[in-house]
């Protein structure tokens, strides 16, 4: 029995270190560990809960919208705010271009490479590997010619020994599969996908002023303009523009993200017996149809237990709750009970070992994530979840994309529970959404041409209009999973602030009464060919698409440095 360390676990967001015991080649128990705190729910406390978007989305530099929408939706929960449907039409394409950029970026420059290997590449036939391409696909730039270049253009780089993002990985190891012909063709969509995601994501300079850091949300509605009479304001030309970057990013997604998708899974079909996790799925579910009280969801949410897709059960949020008995936190109660977020607490207590250190105390606490529950038990979170509670409640486009899929790889729904089943998802979501976006476009049109061009409900906007003890959650399925915020606002100031995010969902560490993370259970059984280079525990750990920094976060109020970090 050996422990194989991964520290940092890099292509991901934060800070995650994994550590699993091998015996005869496969992981046999494993650790996730956080190592930052995130302090944005002390950071909160006593503000104005009318900002707490501004400062909650700075739990993130990629995922920042995320956090902005679940902070509204909490706020507008607890003062009974409605804003009007431009402003649902207006948060669903802002959260869709989101979700669509962000797996887009995932699959190819955070995950590709655990399957894609660059070096072999550069030996390819670029005539064999235009072949290929135009096999699966008529996306255009895919001629001899063009493939002979990219590959000149990564020779170049590795010649000079400026291989940038392709620096220090595990070139050449046994586990890679793909032929020289196939690795080019996905160094060039890898480098295609660059370009594409910086291009689709000005949807969201054109809704909300830039990006990262939308400035445009309001508890209660948007700060976006609709007027179709100004050039400042939403009206017929960027309505144009944003059909126009949908349909592009539409095409992108449908003729090189999907299949090259199926083209790489094709030879890692046995990574559907791998990584199959706790087996429990949440999804809260995302974007509203409609704008009553408990509007229909175009992705539905739900609980699937057991992998039994028989059937789904209602969400009931009273059921969350987080424990902190192997995390770095005391509760006043004491570390065996678990906490609903609305009394949640939120008090630091660091007792692992001082840095440099070899490994950590895993019988205690070892992490800065707590461990979130659902009926106290653990869940998996994101596209996976979503697109099975989707497929079980028979959301007709989402059965019609699993079932495509499951035939072009020829394999049973059970594949879907593993860790190619959470890249399948991730590309089944990608390809929903880009078919979506289109819609509510035309949806804003409709309304400015029937002259409704309400962005804001300002009934509940003065304090003195609120109760003097509120309490509201705000949920939202971000890229990586379910997230939701809890407030509690009383004397028109926020009380308290609890966010559960979707890595804390997925790495928490072990509970009270000893059970394993998701990322923990879906490590067990993987098999690790060279303990010294572990691309299958990457593998597994990628495919839950990793980002820390929504677990843990920290600033000085006072802005002190903390920690001096050099990269050499």
């Amino acid at each position: 029995m050996s422990r194989v360390i991964v520290d940092p676990v890099t292509r991901i967001e934060g800070h995650l270190r994994i550590e699993a015991e091998v015996d005869g080649g496969v992981v046999k128990d494993a650790w996730s560990s956080s190592t930052m705190f995130r302090g944005i729910e002390l950071i909160l406390k006593g503000r104005d809960p009318r900002d707490a978007w501004a400062f909650a989305q700075r739990i993130c530099g990629v995922c920042t919208t995320v956090h902005a929408i679940a902070s509204i939706r909490a706020v507008e929960n607890a003062i009974g705010s409605a804003p009007p449907p431009n402003v649902r039409l207006l948060r669903n394409l802002i959260i869709g271009a989101q979700c669509v950029q962000d797996h887009v970026v995932h699959f190819y420059h955070l995950h590709a490479l655990d399957w894609v290997d660059i070096v072999s590449a550069l030996s390819a036939d670029p005539a064999k590997t235009s072949s290929l391409a135009q096999s699966i696909s008529d996306w255009p730039l895919s001629s001899p010619t063009y493939f002979a270049g990219v590959r000149d253009r990564v020779k170049a780089f590795v010649e000079r020994g400026q291989l940038g993002p392709f620096a220090n990985a595990y070139w050449g190891h046994p586990a890679y599969r793909l032929p020289p012909e196939a690795n080019l063709m996905a160094v060039a969509h890898y480098l295609e996908a660059l370009d594409w995601q910086r291009e689709f994501i000005k949807l969201h300079a054109v809704l909300g002023g830039k990006n990262p850091h939308l400035q445009s949300f309001l508890v209660g509605g948007m700060s976006t303009p609709i007027d179709p009479n100004s050039q400042s304001a939403l009206n017929a030309g960027t309505i144009a523009e944003l059909k126009q970057l949908v349909a592009r990013a539409r095409d992108f997604v449908v003729r090189v993200y999907i299949p090259d998708l199926l083209a790489i899974a094709g030879f890692y079909k046995d990574w559907a017996g791998h990584g199959k996790g706790v087996g429990n799925y949440l999804a809260y579910g995302e974007y509203p149809d409609d704008d009553t009280a408990s509007p229909a969801l175009f992705i539905p949410g739900g609980i699937i237990r057991g992998r039994d897709i028989s059937k789904t059960e209602t969400f009931d949020a009273a059921k969350v709750t987080e424990y902190i008995s192997h995390s770095w936190y005391d509760y006043q109660q004491g570390d065996a009970v678990s906490l609903h977020p609305f009394k949640g607490e939120t008090s630091p207590n660091y007792t692992g070992p001082t840095p440099p250190y070899e490994r950590l105390d895993t019988d205690k606490k070892y992490s800065w994530l707590k461990s979130p529950r659902y009926a106290d038990e653990p869940m998996e979170v994101g596209p996976l979840a979503r697109m099975l509670v989707a497929y079980v409640s028979g959301q007709p486009r989402v059965k019609e994309l699993v079932d495509g899929v499951l035939k072009a790889l020829n394999v049973g729904p059970e594949a879907l529970f593993s860790t190619l089943g959470r890249v399948a998802a991730r590309g089944i979501e990608t390809q929903l959404l880009a078919e979506k976006m289109d819609a509510w476009v035309d949806g804003l049109a409709a309304n400015m041409e029937a002259g409704d061009f309400r962005i804001h409900d300002t009934s509940k906007w003065d304090p003195s209009s609120w109760p003097a003890e509120a309490m509201g959650a705000g949920f939202h399925e971000a890229p990586r999973g379910a997230l939701a915020h809890w407030v509690n606002i009383g004397n028109g100031l926020i009380q308290n602030y609890q966010c559960v995010v979707p890595s804390t969902w997925n790495a928490g560490p072990r509970d009270a009464k000893g059970r394993r993370g998701p990322y923990e259970e879906a490590l067990i059984g993987t098999p690790v060919a060279d303990a010294e280079r572990p691309i299958e525990i990457l593998r597994t750990v990628h495919s839950f698409d990793p980002c820390m920094a929504c677990g843990v976060h920290v600033v000085d109020a006072r802005g002190r440095q903390i920690t001096d970090v050099r990269v050499s």
